[in-house]
């Protein structure tokens, strides 16, 4: 056998069998699996970065970075940016690859962006995802700058496109009746009582 297809062949076995093992990184075992992908989300994403961290967009939607408008922001503008380069089933398997990720970080008792995972939570995000899919493999905003794409999702997302966790106007998570969720009743508990609303 020739030495580069042993080293194929081992390389594949590796990942194959490091990706089955829980410890391991989801989101690492989808870039050994998908490396030029990989390779064109960083790139993105170092570009998307910089706009996401623009004051202007909170002003714009609010400051919660977990469930809230910005939150969605996040999900929708960085998948629609990796969307214009990459195909969306590749970047459909990232997202779910990174709520794996999430639920493990729960099991830890690992806080994401100030707040412990949730199944409420995983669901808006990938919603989210899907949402920023359509928009950047869209022929009509597949070559539209980061600049306009951010504003174009600000727009969708002020337009009730993606999906939001509700709060009252205290900011406290509350159910789709409108009660306050107790989130001390649901210390270490996946399943939390939120209701998904639009994003408007």
């Amino acid at each position: 056998m020739l030495p580069k297809l042993k080293i194929l062949l081992f390389l594949i076995s590796f990942s194959y069998y490091a990706c089955a093992l829980k410890p391991f990184k989801q989101e690492l075992c989808w870039a050994i699996w998908h490396p030029f992908a990989a390779l064109k989300v960083k790139k993105i994403k170092a570009k998307a970065d910089l706009i996401y961290a623009q004051p202007g967009i909170k002003d714009q939607l609010d400051n919660l970075s977990s469930g809230g408008k910005l939150d969605a922001f996040r999900h929708v503008f960085y998948m629609a940016a990796f969307a214009q380069k990459i195909k969306i089933k590749k970047l459909r398997k990232l997202g779910i690859a990174h709520e794996k990720g999430n639920y493990r970080q729960f099991l830890k008792h690992q806080n994401e962006n100030g707040e412990l995972p949730d199944s409420l939570s995983s669901v808006m995000d990938l919603y989210n995802n899907d949402v920023g899919l359509n928009i950047g493999s869209s022929v009509a905003y597949k070559g539209m700058n980061l600049e306009k794409l951010k504003e174009l999702v600000i727009w969708k997302i002020k337009s009730g496109n993606a999906t939001i966790l509700k709060r009252n106007k205290q900011g406290l998570y509350v159910e789709c009746d409108d009660k306050i969720i107790d989130l001390s009743l649901y210390k270490g508990k996946w399943f939390v009582p939120k209701c998904l609303v639009p994003s408007n």
